[in-house]
């Protein structure tokens, strides 16, 4: 039978005890398949490696050897989360590397996007590369390989951690989530007592805020666009469209436009948020936020965030419009 085919009998995953079930299975497949060896995994924090981190902690303890590169692009908080939950709960063997000033002096005036997305994958490569050349013993890499991964990309998560990784590491692949869908995974990982809010965490482009810093990114708008979008989500997360809206997200351009503050003419960006909901990602129609909320959060981006002087709300649905603006 084929190991990377869903069996038709499976049951879905939809409770703490099937979840279990499950992490029993896997753990006793991870330790036959590693025995005494120890295993590599690329750490994004998104919710696919984590829950895959998570359980091979729990199967394998400190033989897995955990990567996370902060590449600069990330949302508020989010490698500190990662600190947080796997190196200081977890106890899990982690490697963390600050790349930022890498990334972005590779970035400075590349405004195409596509030269963009290129630069932040092929740099992602270099610098785990690097970081897996330092260390003995590995026999295995770990990946965060779901089942739509296979269906879409013929069994290569390519869009995985950036830019995919290595095609020269010649390790044996440990995928223990391969066969399950997304829900699936939030569900075990929710059973392996991961945070909501990183089990929860919302689809996120591998090249992370380097795609919503519109045109050349630049320090001072991409600070200016992580505060701004912490802000969204922390309105969103009071007001409970974090349970119904697919994702949501605030992009900033590079363009000015001219305000007012504190009685002077003031240039500023405008932050553009974008709130979509789809059940595929070929198409999405646009939430409809109530305007209280959407003038709170205007008032706390334009007050709380300096750059920013006007909030706009993207109306366009998928199509014609594509779910991100790069």
């Amino acid at each position: 039978m084929d190991s990377n085919k869903r069996p038709d009998t499976m049951v879905r995953i939809t409770t703490p005890e099937l979840a279990n079930a499950f992490i029993d299975e896997q753990v006793a497949a991870v330790k036959a398949q590693v025995g005494d060896k120890k295993v590599l995994l690329a750490l994004s924090g998104g919710v696919d490696s984590s829950v895959v981190a998570a359980l091979l902690i729990k199967a394998i303890g400190k033989q897995l050897v955990c990567v996370h590169v902060n590449h600069g692009l990330m949302r508020k908080g989010e490698s500190e989360q990662v600190i947080e939950v796997f190196q200081n709960q977890l106890d899990a063997n982690l490697i963390y590397i600050d790349a930022t000033d890498r990334f972005l002096d590779l970035l400075a005036g590349v405004d195409a996007p596509e030269k963009k997305r290129k630069i932040i994958g092929g740099e992602f490569i270099k610098v785990f590369d690097e970081e897996a050349s330092k260390l003995e013993g590995i026999s295995f890499l770990a990946q965060g390989t779901i089942y739509p991964d296979i269906l879409e990309s013929d069994g290569v998560k390519a869009h995985h951690n950036v830019g995919g990784l290595p095609e020269d590491m010649q390790f044996e692949l440990v995928e223990p989530v391969k066969l399950l869908y997304k829900d699936e995974v939030r569900v075990v990982g929710k059973a392996l007592g991961l945070p909501a809010e990183m089990v929860d965490r919302q689809p996120f482009p591998g090249p992370g805020l380097g795609v919503r810093c519109l045109g050349a990114i630049t320090r001072d708008r991409l600070n200016a666009l992580r505060k701004a979008d912490a802000i969204l989500r922390e309105e969103f997360d009071i007001a409970g469209l974090n349970q119904t809206v697919w994702q949501y997200f605030i992009a900033v351009p590079d363009m000015k436009s001219v305000g007012v503050k504190n009685d002077k003419r003031y240039e500023g960006w405008p932050a553009i948020i974008r709130a979509v909901n789809t059940t595929d990602a070929m198409s999405a129609t646009i939430e409809e936020i109530p305007y209280a909320l959407l003038h709170k959060i205007t008032a706390r981006i334009t007050a709380e965030v300096e750059g920013i002087n006007r909030v706009l709300y993207d109306l366009t649905p998928k199509p014609v419009g594509t779910i991100e603006w790069e």
